[in-house]
């Protein structure tokens, strides 16, 4: 596929992306009164907003360099560098996310760590952290051997995708949990879809677009980067050098 069409789908992809964490930071703001960082409900009020932001869409970016066709020619380590500060970036903005909602639960003597989604999102951060480090050490550093890195990128990719769609059920499962203890009022029941629900489902909703769009492009063979002496159609014949 033309480099052309692949810019304009970054584009497209970019903006969803943003809107995505614009629409959750609405949803806090909005309806649930702001941001702080004080260990109160507005503290928790960062935690959706951090972890659109870090497990999603940073991370989908972080995940789409080597998509770009600047990054099949020449050499991979200015790449592979952008491609693990990206993924960092992400893994602290992760942390941030987890630190709000934890201080919360500790001020309020909330149980941490007890509901479906908490499992998720605490597995989702674990094999992230390991993934992370896993690419950091066999990637980055020069140390591995070539055979080492054929052995394990299979997995490195497969677990790069999964753990994506593991964010994305994540995000989906804790915006259905925060509008189930928010819209609890008999006077305005989730089942009647008042206001704020039907922002929230709807931000849940671009979350899922753009996690889709972003695990197509991540499996469109026409996108990827070539092989060492393998072409396919619209793409150059690479000459490796690292």
């Amino acid at each position: 596929m033309a480099a052309g069409w692949f810019h304009l789908s970054v584009l497209a992809l970019s903006s969803l992306g943003l809107i995505s964490i614009l629409f959750t930071i609405y949803w806090m703001h909005s309806w649930h009164g702001g941001f702080a960082w004080d260990g109160s409900i507005l503290m928790f009020n960062c935690h959706p907003v951090l972890m659109v932001a870090g497990m999603v869409v940073v991370y989908s970016a972080a995940s789409l360099v080597y998509r770009l066709p600047q990054s099949w020619v020449g050499s991979k380590l200015p790449w592979k560098i952008t491609h693990a500060s990206l993924h960092l970036m992400a893994f602290i903005l992760t942390v941030l996310g987890l630190v709000a909602v934890f201080r919360y639960h500790n001020n309020k003597n909330i149980t941490n760590l007890y509901s479906l989604h908490s499992w998720l999102g605490i597995t989702t951060v674990f094999l992230f952290a390991c993934q992370w480090f896993l690419g950091f050490t066999v990637f980055l550093l020069p140390w591995a051997s070539v055979w080492l890195r054929s052995l394990l990128k299979p997995l490195h990719v497969f677990f790069g995708a999964s753990i994506l769609s593991l964010a994305i059920a994540s995000v989906i499962s804790g915006i259905n949990e925060k509008l189930f203890f928010s819209l609890k009022n008999a006077t305005k029941p989730y089942s009647s879809l008042p206001g704020e629900a039907v922002f929230a489902n709807s931000t849940g909703m671009l979350v899922v677009i753009f996690g889709l769009l972003v695990l197509y492009v991540l499996q469109a063979s026409s996108w990827k980067r070539p092989q060492v002496g393998i072409t396919t159609e619209g793409q150059p014949l690479l000459r490796e050098r690292e």
